[in-house]
């Protein structure tokens, strides 16, 4: 069958760095489910496909401190702990009225998940498991700046800086460089693909209206070589959307309906008059939707190869989380998508294997835009947020202060206490901050995360004339262990 075009998924994996001092902190609950409920059974579905002979089955991006937390022995013990719990929880259920069904169904999850740990994610963490499905050419790894920072919101020196930091730790965890990025929040502004061409990046992701919905083919940004790939809105809302996505049908399972002991026995019903989940009812759901879904990519393929006289493109992309965490049947819906679409006449690709394939159209110049409300960064610059900002330009102008003094001879010996500074710089910068403080979604710990990477910062270059900044460095090096290879000579 001639393919009727090429559909590329694009994930993104990314949570806030998670601190810890020997113990798990109450309120970052969302790590574990977040690997629980979604990242490892979104691996599970790419296991399977890999199983089956597919190739090229979609763009994976993976944030460096994701991978730095999913790749550490301590994370990892933790997550192990956390799905034992839960495994325990379903026994408690079990004993409530009416929940025989439901605690059944959650003692097998947790079991699969803890075997899951046991075999594979305990010895070899996210790269030992993924680094099989990237040799095999299943999945292309997207790379990205450190700390998920906003990047049209740095200075430039900053901005290379998280780049440096990321594409490095991404390099060292493969033992290959990768030759495309997420940006995050889709954020751009204009001169950014320089810098990337400058770092090595071959290409990213923007949202559609950068491209003014011209999105069925990559674009070169100016004559940088970078390529830009548009997401496309009207496939991509069929499951974004909160209003009228597949999440919100009435068989799904209610993520907001939770309780006391931490589970969700609800299926997506009235405010308060709430039915119960059933399995079947729900696998019934996603291979409607998958089948929906499908129709839907390809009559998009349809009216693109006619408007551009060629087979074109479907970029659909997704955090990560709305698949399993946010969405629990998310990973099931993918598996039925993956499968579907290629017997549909439509060629799975990753945006590497597109851009090889030739599926770029002319250069393009584009604008200040990101995928948050509005398409620009109101999200990330409002006056909410102007305190954050203020304080993190505080931040980035000082540290090049410091290492300018320190390091500019080229000749100075490595400082962990300096290296210490920049990874509290890299840390202070998440634009997950200003992101839950914009929508008021745990804005407290937003700001306590923000203002206590800021006090370290400043603590300890302010210990660093007296030269009694090792001590806290060390301490702090032990609570934050992310990028142990970044040496702050390199910024």
């Amino acid at each position: 069958m001639r393919p009727v075009g090429s559909f590329a998924l694009v994930l993104h994996t990314h949570l806030p760095w998670v601190a810890h001092n020997g113990a798990w902190p109450v309120g970052e609950e969302w790590l574990h489910q977040a690997f629980t409920g979604s990242w490892r059974r979104v691996v599970a579905v790419l296991d399977e496909l890999a199983r089956h002979g597919h190739r090229d089955v979609l763009t994976l991006g993976v944030t460096p401190v994701v991978a730095a937390m999913l790749d550490d022995p301590y994370c990892l013990a933790e997550l192990h702990g956390w799905a034992g719990r839960w495994q325990l929880r379903a026994g408690e259920l079990a004993t409530r009225p009416g929940m025989a069904g439901l605690a059944g169904w959650e003692h097998r999850e947790a079991t699969a998940c803890l075997a899951d740990l046991e075999a594979r994610w305990l010895t070899g963490g996210l790269t030992g498991t993924l680094r099989p499905l990237i040799d095999a050419g299943v999945i292309e790894l997207l790379s990205g700046p450190a700390t998920h920072p906003f990047l049209p919101l740095l200075t430039e020196r900053f901005a290379d800086a998280q780049l440096r930091t990321g594409l490095a730790d991404t390099e060292l965890r493969l033992g290959r460089r990768v030759p495309g990025i997420w940006a995050p929040e889709c954020g751009y502004a204009p001169g950014l693909a320089e810098r990337y061409a400058r770092h090595g990046i071959g290409h990213f992701v923007v949202d559609g209206p950068a491209l003014r919905g011209d999105t069925g083919l990559a674009r070169p940004v100016g004559d940088t070589g970078v390529l830009a790939f548009g997401r496309d809105l009207p496939v991509a809302e069929r499951i974004w959307s909160s209003r009228t996505g597949y999440p919100a049908g009435p068989a799904y399972r209610d993520f907001h309906a939770l309780d006391d002991l931490g589970f969700r026995p609800a299926r997506v019903t009235g405010r308060d008059d709430k039915a119960p989940w059933l399995p079947d009812r729900a696998a019934a759901a996603v291979l409607r939707d998958a089948r929906d879904f499908t129709a839907a990519v390809v009559r998009r393929l349809a009216e693109l190869a006619e408007r551009q006289g060629r087979p074109g493109l479907v970029v659909a992309a997704f955090d990560t989380e709305l698949f399993g965490h946010w969405w629990y049947e998310g990973p099931q819906f993918l598996a039925a998508v993956l499968r579907m679409l290629p017997q549909a006449g439509v060629r799975l690709t990753t945006l590497a294997s597109a851009a090889a394939a030739g599926l770029v159209g002319g250069p393009v110049e584009l604008p200040t835009s990101s995928w948050g409300a509005g398409k620009d960064w109101r999200i990330w610059d409002n006056d909410q947020v102007t305190p954050l900002n203020e304080e993190l330009a505080g931040i980035q102008k000082r540290l090049f202060t410091v290492l300018d003094e320190r390091c500019g001879d080229g000749f100075a010996a490595r400082d962990p206490v300096l290296d210490q500074l920049a990874r509290e710089a890299l840390l202070a910068s998440s634009s997950d901050w200003a992101f839950m403080i914009t929508r008021d979604s745990a804005a407290g710990y937003a700001w306590q995360r923000a203002r206590e990477h800021a006090a370290r910062f400043h603590e300890l270059a302010d210990a660093l004339p007296a030269g009694t900044g090792a001590e806290l460095a060390a301490r702090l090096r032990a609570l934050d262990g992310a990028f142990g290879h970044l040496d702050a000579r390199q910024l």
